[in-house]
């Protein structure tokens, strides 16, 4: 199956890749997880996105097309994929299609806005890779990390500022895919629950019709 999750930012897209990765047994192509490894590594892709990221902006077309093409074309992709966070505009959509990558369908997680605020500031995280949510998924002792004991953070792009920004951005650029998807005949919808199980229980039933 060759998937693309959509959603706004916090909407749990990263999440319901897993279970539907592991489901399916198809690999998870984030292009965050990839870009954030960049920033990381101090290259020249990382610090080119970063300058973006930290804005709250897309980063630039030709930046992620270049690696979601080198990753679908691998051995990895040979039996399906997820996409989460690509495409995020129409151009991208419209390179994708110029790949000749055949997509089954796209899903479509719907959570309101003021739901994904809540979500995205509460995140916190390490240096170690470990995550956290004040609400969801607290550390046992406040701001301390269980797995080291490094204090916790909150990521620059989960600021409510750069948040609503985000929001923003997604509304403008990425929100009209889901007509460019729907007159394809390939978007799926499902509404995110309060609770991960629920919301992935309804993922799995969308699929599962295809």
């Amino acid at each position: 199956m060759n998937l693309i999750l959509m959603g706004a930012p916090g909407a749990g897209k990263g999440t319901q890749a897993e279970k539907i990765s592991a489901k399916w047994n198809i690999p998870a192509i984030s292009t965050g997880d990839i870009l954030r490894a960049a920033i990381k590594e101090g290259t020249e892709l990382g610090q080119t996105a970063k300058t973006f990221i930290d804005d709250g902006k897309l980063v630039p077309d030709e930046i992620v097309i270049g690696i979601i093409k080198e990753y679908l074309m691998s051995d990895v992709c040979r039996n399906g994929f997820i996409l989460d966070g690509f495409p995020r505009s129409i151009p991208q959509a419209e390179a994708l299609d110029g790949m000749g990558v055949k997509i089954d369908a796209v899903l479509s997680i719907e959570v309101a806005d003021s739901k994904i605020v809540e979500r995205m500031s509460g995140r916190r995280v390490c240096t170690c890779g470990a995550s956290y949510h004040t609400v969801y998924k607290p550390s046992q002792k406040p701001n301390i990390c269980d797995k080291c004991g490094a204090e916790l953070y909150i990521r620059k792009d989960d600021a409510p500022e750069t948040v609503l920004n985000r929001l923003k951005t997604y509304h403008t650029q990425t929100e009209p895919l889901k007509d460019y998807y729907a007159k394809k005949g390939l978007l799926v919808t499902v509404e995110g629950q309060e609770e991960v199980a629920d919301t992935t229980a309804l993922v799995y039933k969308a699929l599962g019709n295809l």
